[in-house]
């Protein structure tokens, strides 16, 4: 009686799951092909003559992202570009236009050496410290454009140790430093943290004429995503604020008439800027820094940038559509998981892969979790809702600016349905 029971009970609970499973299938995702933005974007490739993996930068929108930030600034703050996240010299020239600034952030000795040489107005702060070797051999390689790196160009000194180094380099020189002082206002990822640390530094500055302090900097991206139970964004700008409040007051009391009339203050990032709107009058910083939000990739689509719109894409042409999605080894499954997931039901393989961007268009498009990733031809997967034919584009947005726009060659610039300009990016090397 008790088995007879056991298997009625293991029967009925069978009949229960495979009821309930259809209901846990995953949504066939997709509405056809790509929708009218994108349909432009792609025929604007075709007339340029692309052919392969090409990353689409959309003037019109970078244009946009760069009003809805100098309107969020409204004169409170100065700007300050950030190169590494607009590696191209076009990018940077096109956001200096639109932004009315002349200031950059650097934060690699290539990027230094060909802004100095190509932008020789520029006001160029460095974002991280760089090894003293970097130093010496920016000095060695001196620019012939005009640019002056003794009042032109701060560097980011993080501990008293490397402003030492730099303190030797200045005398080895004749030259004199400008020497801006990394705080650490709750990142935690270096820069100055206690008052002993700090009145070192300052005591060097004070004892090397060749040395002047051009100010601080204190950068906060962890602030935007601090979750809501740790007192969320706000406490974690305000704490912040306060500790770069506390060491400027530690800096005027230690110099006396020495502390300079004026300072570089830097502070914010892409995913912060706009926390210091409602801080304009409070905040003790005098410029703010930011670059990827003017391209937004999805890394930063985020509650503080949603004014800002997507204007960098990866497109890609399809080399080959398959009808299902076969994984070697488990062929015998293809129905079966095909069934489980109607999302899997087409393959196509694009030319190269494996960046940090997802699917964008057309929609309904996924990469596969168990075939692998390719740099090669990287597959991604799809209902039979989705429309896609061999040699048609597929657009994937980057999850970040920096690294993945040095992955292509010349950036397409589009605009008005036309791919209008080709912008070299710079040279990591």
């Amino acid at each position: 009686m008790q088995k007879t029971r056991r298997k009625f009970l293991l029967g009925g609970a069978a009949l229960g799951v495979a009821a309930a499973f259809p209901l846990l299938r995953p949504k066939a995702l997709g509405q056809g092909g790509h929708t009218n933005y994108f349909q432009s974007l792609s025929k604007a490739l075709d007339s340029a003559g692309f052919s392969g993996p090409t990353m689409v930068v959309d003037l019109n929108r970078l244009r946009a992202n760069a009003t809805v930030l100098s309107g969020h600034l409204n004169g409170h703050f100065d700007y300050r570009v950030v190169a590494k996240s607009l590696p191209a010299l076009g990018l940077l020239e096109a956001v200096a236009k639109q932004t009315g600034t002349q200031r950059y952030m650097v934060f690699h000795l290539p990027f230094l050496q060909q802004l100095a040489q190509s932008q020789p107005q520029a006001d160029i702060l460095l974002g991280k410290p760089l090894p003293i070797a970097a130093a010496k051999s920016f000095y060695s390689r001196p620019t012939t454009s005009g640019f002056d790196p003794r009042t032109q160009l701060q560097w980011l000194i993080d501990s008293p140790r490397r402003l030492q180094q730099y303190a030797a380099l200045a005398g080895s020189l004749e030259q004199r430093l400008q020497i801006n002082i990394e705080l650490d206002v709750g990142l935690h990822r270096g820069g100055v943290s206690d008052a002993r640390d700090l009145t070192e530094m300052l005591n060097i500055i004070k004892a090397e004429p060749l040395l002047t302090l051009s100010g601080f900097m204190g950068y906060d991206a962890h602030a935007a995503k601090m979750p809501g139970i740790l007192g969320g964004p706000e406490k974690a700008i305000n704490r912040g604020l306060e500790i770069y409040t506390q060491r400027l007051e530690q800096a005027k009391q230690l110099l006396g008439d020495q502390y300079p009339k004026r300072l570089t203050l830097n502070g914010a990032g892409s995913p912060t800027y706009q926390l210091y709107k409602s801080r304009s009058d409070s905040a003790p910083c005098n410029e703010l820094a930011a670059g990827s939000c003017l391209v937004k990739p999805t890394d930063f689509d985020i509650p503080t940038l949603s004014d800002h719109k997507a204007a960098a894409f990866i497109a890609s042409p399809v080399l080959k559509k398959l009808p299902q999605t076969q994984i070697p080894g488990l062929e015998k499954l293809t129905g079966t998981m095909r069934w489980l997931n109607p999302n899997r039901e087409q393959t196509f393989f694009i030319s190269g892969g494996y960046w940090k961007a997802l699917p964008e268009s057309p929609e309904g498009l996924s990469i596969n979790p168990i075939y692998g990733r390719s740099t090669n031809q990287e597959m991604l997967n799809a209902s039979n809702q989705v429309v896609l034919q061999e040699d048609d584009w597929v657009f994937l947005r980057p999850t970040q600016s920096e690294s993945v726009f040095l992955q292509f060659g010349d950036i397409a610039v589009y605009d008005k349905g036309e791919i209008v300009e080709r912008w070299p990016v710079l040279s990591n090397s």
